[in-house]
């Protein structure tokens, strides 16, 4: 490969950051608009897609950060869908990654969401966990990134229903190449 003169060679850089539902596309960027997900495949019993983001241009994601050998450097997790002050709906969430036209999906890690808040039904804000104790952790996952215009998605399957849902979030960790 040739290289222009005056033109700097093109070096990813890695950093680690987390992604909440407010950073989700249009349809996915709301704790009502996620709720309605969640509580509209409640009674299904297979994994619907509750949200997704669409990688930007010139960057690679990777779901997770961190080196599994250094176990307290990794990102640590967590999720909440819940009708506030009544209980939480709990099941299984996939992490996955999808191509642009949705025909190759892989997914990359499974959690079971009864592990990943606290006890505490009242607000958001007193299901999320302060203690990396009580979170899911996931370091880097290395062999499957998502590239421009590909999809990072989350799908749930419901396992322990509550009322309606009303509210949800989550905090997960991503490794972010610019």
């Amino acid at each position: 490969m040739v290289q222009q003169a005056g033109v700097a060679a093109r070096t990813l850089l890695p950093f680690k950051s987390s992604f909440t539902v407010a950073d989700g596309d249009a349809a996915y960027n709301t704790s009502g608009e996620v709720a309605a997900l969640v509580e509209a495949n409640t009674a299904t019993g297979v994994y619907a897609l509750i949200w997704q983001r669409t990688v930007p241009a010139q960057q690679i994601i990777r779901w997770g950060y961190g080196d599994p050998g250094l176990q307290r450097l990794v990102s640590y997790n967590w999720f909440a869908a819940m009708d506030l002050t009544t209980g939480f709906e709990d099941g299984i969430l996939r992490l996955q990654i999808s191509n642009a036209t949705e025909t190759v999906r892989k997914t990359l890690a499974e959690f079971n969401t009864s592990l990943m808040h606290t006890q505490t039904n009242t607000t958001l804000a007193t299901a999320t966990p302060t203690s990396v104790n009580d979170m899911s952790p996931l370091p880097e996952q290395m062999l499957t990134a998502a590239g421009e215009d590909s999809l990072l998605q989350l799908l749930f399957k419901t396992q322990t229903a509550t009322t309606t849902v009303d509210a949800c979030n989550f905090s997960l960790g991503v490794t972010i190449y610019q």
